[in-house]
């Protein structure tokens, strides 16, 4: 595992908390497979919030890219509100 700066380290937390990022986009930006990401979540969690992790990503889907009910796209849940006022949306 090659070495990680601190802004690395708290990027990848942060991706692994999300439902929605899979361990293979972690894996693809940081070449970290999932083992490595599980390391990391112990070494730089608390034992309380890395067994409510452990808890959260087991078996979910989402997770991983083979497993998600979609393919094409980004997910987007019908009652998610379109962005407004954004001058990113706009162009």
């Amino acid at each position: 595992m090659k070495e990680l700066n601190d802004i690395e380290i708290d990027r990848i937390i942060e991706m692994a908390w999300e439902d929605r990022t899979t361990f293979d986009a972690i894996l693809f930006q940081f070449n970290l497979k999932e083992q490595d990401v599980i390391d990391l979540m112990r070494r730089e969690m608390k034992p309380s919030s890395f067994k409510m992790w452990r808890k959260r990503v087991s078996g979910r889907k989402t997770k991983h890219a083979k497993l998600r009910e979609f393919t094409d796209g980004r997910f987007k849940c019908s009652r998610q509100k379109s962005i407004s006022n954004n001058s990113i949306s706009k162009r």
